[in-house]
């Protein structure tokens, strides 16, 4: 079975104890942090101990022995402490987002997909440039493609799209979207609005409820959807309304407590999040992250901040 034909919770718990007895075996870091842990047998896949995302920053987060082929890198404001997801088969990635989408949103084919983030696009190594290059190539349509702050181009071409019955999934970072309303507020029509997060320094960061209620009113539109992703993940949770963020069958999120950073909490409890990324086979699938969250029913949950004195990064979402 591959990660992607994950479709009960048996089968995930299954596959998520299999990559782990293969990652404790394979990826030194890993195994030395479980050690320190004293974890070596599991039953399930609660029992698994999540590595915090910092290592990616300090160490090489590998479960392959060969030279890497890809590196994503985080876009840190602070250059010097960039995390670094080591990748062989990019096989693994493509598959991913391009299920993630799909299970979400449809065929990619069925959209005109324009992205809209200047920022990440001055970078050669990022995995949120890597998957909406993607996506754009998979629409085969002209008009679909990145703009780079072109916002009176970008406005042509929304005038042009709506003669056109395909829906246009515009995809942004929070600023360029923000600095697209102030250049000029519009109506758009059969247009989804996905929001990637992120300032980057921008902007002064706002909470999602307020950023979203500028970018209807500026848009013209009823809802804003969003992507949770990061560069140490290989997959992604979508939200199409009130920043709920489901995931694919082969993710899972759970909570942790902040002072005890091995217990984990109940639903509707906010603490810190915990992801299981089957995707990740080739680094780490069991990743403690900085963000902090609520845990809601069927695998859904939402995004509230960030850890204090965490570094904000590219991929932050917006405090509350």
């Amino acid at each position: 079975m591959k990660f992607w034909e994950i479709n009960s919770e048996l089968e995930f718990n299954e596959f998520a104890i299999k990559t782990f007895k293969y990652q404790i075996k394979k990826n030194l870091i890993y195994r030395s942090y479980c050690e320190m842990l004293k974890i070596k047998n599991i039953e399930h896949y609660s029992q698994i101990p999540y590595l915090p995302i910092q290592f990616f920053k300090t160490h090489k987060i590998k479960s392959f022995v060969k030279k890497e082929k890809y590196i994503f890198r985080s876009s840190s404001i602070n250059s010097d402490s960039k995390s670094e997801h080591l990748i062989f088969d990019i096989l693994n990635y493509k598959k991913s987002f391009y299920r993630c989408f799909n299970k979400f949103y449809g065929d990619p084919k069925n959209y005109i997909i324009i992205g809209l983030l200047p920022s990440y696009l001055e970078r050669k190594d990022s995995s949120l440039i890597f998957m909406v290059d993607g996506l754009i190539k998979e629409t085969k349509n002209k008009f679909s493609g990145f703009y780079n702050n072109e916002f009176q181009k970008l406005l042509s071409t929304l005038n042009n799209l709506k003669k056109q019955k395909k829906t246009t999934i515009i995809i942004g970072v929070s600023f360029a979207l923000l600095d697209l309303i102030e250049f000029k507020k519009i109506k758009l029509t059969n247009t989804i609005i996905m929001e990637t997060g992120g300032m980057k320094g921008r902007r002064k960061e706002i909470i999602r409820k307020d950023l979203h209620e500028k970018l209807k009113k500026g848009l013209g539109v009823s809802q804003i959807h969003s992507e949770y992703g990061m560069t140490e993940l290989l997959s992604q949770a979508y939200s199409k309304k009130n920043g709920i963020f489901e995931c694919p069958p082969w993710m899972k999120v759970s909570i942790r407590d902040t002072t005890d950073p091995l217990k984990i909490l109940s639903k509707n409890s906010s603490g810190a999040i915990n992801i299981i990324d089957l995707a990740n086979q080739e680094s780490c699938s069991f990743i403690a992250t900085e963000d902090l969250g609520r845990l809601k029913s069927n695998n859904t949950f939402e995004v509230i901040g960030r850890l204090d004195e965490s570094e904000i990064r590219g991929c932050n979402l917006m405090v509350y």
